[in-house]
């Protein structure tokens, strides 16, 4: 996957998501709003796919690189 330039409002909304999915408490507003600004970032975004900007971000989010192993 190649590097794409994420915004950080982006990287905001699915960690807000995360957070509500790991407390079991995801509200559709929240799901909405990050899937509102996928669409809307790779319709302004020549060539990027939605799919491919939501799989960078939750990669991003979920499983940062910088975090050791077990942690």
């Amino acid at each position: 996957m190649a590097d794409i330039d994420i915004p950080p409002h982006i990287l905001e909304l699915e960690s807000a998501a995360w957070a509500e999915q790991q407390a079991g408490a995801l509200t559709l507003e929240t799901a909405g709003a990050v899937q509102t600004a996928y669409r809307e970032h790779a319709a302004a975004t020549d060539g990027l796919s939605r799919l491919e900007l939501e799989m960078a971000v939750k990669k991003q989010v979920r499983q940062p690189e910088d975090e050791p192993a077990g942690a």
